[in-house]
């Protein structure tokens, strides 16, 4: 055996342990409001972040220690302060922003906590259905992206189809296919005040917060609790999207043909998938790494649950313009948007 490269794997090991006990610690942090306590604060001591946080001095003071470790916190060792960098607070303690990093602590505990099943469905098939995850599933998904749909989705992705934004600027029909806790559908309804919003969802939990947070948006939104077929083919709309669920769906190949149907000849589709590479040997980093974990544990496996497809969230551009094509598209592009996490499309009917 090469020793070199056994010690390196035990390096790894231990990493990647780290790794997953920073993302607990990042989860406390950013749940318990020590980073929004420390952001913008310069170096604090031990009881100055307690008493700006309110939180048990012990739980603080390891919790200090551990993010010190890991490097989110800088320590000054003779002043004995702790400091969230701003640079660090840009990205952990600005929720809402297309810029906010934390809500991606929230996915590791409830996707992990259904280990034990997961370990059943490898040995005996099955999966885990999506209304079998805790709450904080869901809500760590609306996290993550809300803050990218009320700041790029109008502005940014859906304005590289300049044709469809005018149809909708002048009063059109959007639908929003999987349309999770809502924001995407807001977003657009605030972008477009002339256009029909539609959203609709198989999942009553998160059409409840879709409501909820339309009203508290002050726009109007049709949320439906429903799957796709329960959506009239006509009128037909202007503008369907998919964020980043295509690759969840039990029969994906079906519901694209059944958005081709329900699209105005001049129409579009517009679909937001995980950026990773065709090839296997390009997606060898932290990023692809972690959309593999999401897929193992959440993607994969919710599509399984129902004997689906299992296509899991990493496939690729060449396999999802292939869907693209089997459900009877006559166009799919891979659109010119820059991202390091996802890859945009368009389909035409």
């Amino acid at each position: 055996m090469d020793r070199q490269k056994m010690m390196a794997m035990a390096e790894r090991v231990y990493r990647d342990i780290a790794g997953a006990m920073a993302t607990g610690l990042g989860y406390l942090g950013a749940q318990s409001g020590l980073f929004t306590a420390m952001s913008g604060r310069g170096p604090m001591t031990l009881d100055e972040v307690v008493a700006a946080s309110g939180l048990v001095a012990r739980y603080v003071e390891e919790w200090l220690k551990g993010m010190v470790a890991a490097g989110y916190l800088d320590y000054d060792a003779d002043a004995h302060t702790f400091t969230l960098p701003d640079e660090h607070a840009f990205l952990l303690s600005s929720e809402g922003t297309d810029h906010y990093m934390s809500g991606m602590f929230g996915m590791p505990p409830p996707l992990l906590a259904q280990a034990p099943r997961l370990l059943r469905a490898m040995r005996e098939g099955g999966g885990v259905p999506f209304g079998d995850f805790a709450p904080e599933c869901r809500q760590a998904i609306d996290v993550m992206n809300r803050g990218n749909y009320a700041a790029r989705l109008v502005d940014y992705w859906i304005a590289q189809l300049p044709a469809t934004c005018a149809t909708l600027t002048a009063g059109g029909r959007v639908l929003d296919v999987g349309c999770g806790h809502g924001h995407a559908a807001i977003a657009l309804a605030k972008g477009f005040p002339a256009s029909e919003i539609v959203g609709v969802d198989p999942d009553a939990a998160s059409i409840a917060e879709a409501r909820a947070a339309a009203a508290a948006a002050g726009v109007t939104v049709k949320f439906v609790h429903a799957t796709l077929d329960a959506i009239p083919l006509a009128p037909r709309f202007d503008l369907i999207t998919v964020c980043d669920s295509l690759h969840d769906l039990p029969d994906p190949l079906a519901v694209l043909t059944q958005i081709r149907a329900r699209l105005a000849d001049t129409g579009a589709l517009f679909v937001i998938e995980l950026k990773v590479s065709d090839r296997l040997e390009e997606n060898r980093h932290p990023i692809a790494t972690m959309f593999y974990g999401f897929s193992m544990f959440h993607c994969l496996t919710q599509s399984l649950a129902h004997d689906g497809a299992g296509l899991g969230a990493c496939l690729g551009p060449t396999k999802t313009l292939a869907l693209f094509e089997q459900a009877g598209f006559s166009r799919a592009d891979v659109l010119t948007i820059k991202s390091p996490t996802n890859l945009f499309y368009v389909a035409r009917p």
